[in-house]
C-alpha cells in the first residue's frame, strides 16, 4: 500500500506513530510511506522584510523540527519513507497530494474536539475527509 502520513509535531502525531507501531500489518516492506508536514506561509507583509533564502530556511527549519523525530521512528522500525514538507494550508495540501500522487490511504491524527468545536473552528481532519477522495484513517 502507498500510505500518506500527515504530521504536525503535536501529541496527535505521536499517537499516529504509536498506532502504526502497535499494528503489525502497518509494519514491513509491503507499504510505501510518505510523511508530509505542511508549513503555513508567512503573511506577505512579514515576508517582505526578510529575503527569500531566509524565508526558505525558516520553512526548512520548521519542517525539520517536526520531521526529525518522525524520521527516527521510521528508522527504529526499519520502515522506508519519503519525507516532504509543503507550504500551504494543511487540509487542502494533504487532500491534493493524496489525490495527485495516487495514495491508497491517508493517516492523520485528530484532535477530537467534537462536532460543535469542529463546526465553529473547523478542523484539518474534517476538511481532509470532505475534500479527499482517498480513504482516510483518523487516529485519536
Amino acid at each position: 500500500m502507498k500510505i500518506l502520513v500527515a504530521v504536525d509535531g503535536s501529541p496527535y502525531t505521536q499517537r499516529v506513530l504509536a498506532f502504526i507501531a502497535s499494528q503489525p500489518q502497518w509494519l514491513g516492506p509491503q507499504h510505501r510511506y510518505t510523511v508530509l508536514h505542511c508549513v503555513l506561509p508567512l503573511p506577505h507583509r512579514a515576508a517582505a522584510f526578510v529575503d527569500r533564502p531566509q524565508v526558505q530556511a525558516l520553512y526548512r527549519d520548521d519542517a525539520e523540527t517536526v520531521l526529525r523525530p518522525v524520521r527516527a521512528f521510521f528508522a527504529e522500525h526499519q520502515l522506508k519513507a519519503r519525507f516532504v514538507h509543503r507550504m500551504g494550508g494543511a487540509a487542502s495540501t494533504i487532500a491534493r497530494m493524496a489525490d495527485r500522487e495516487g495514495f491508497d490511504m491517508v493517516i492523520l491524527g485528530s484532535h477530537g474536539h467534537g462536532a460543535l468545536a469542529g463546526l465553529v473552528m473547523g478542523s484539518v481532519a474534517t476538511k481532509v475527509l470532505a475534500s479527499c477522495r482517498t480513504p482516510v484513517l483518523l487516529v485519536r
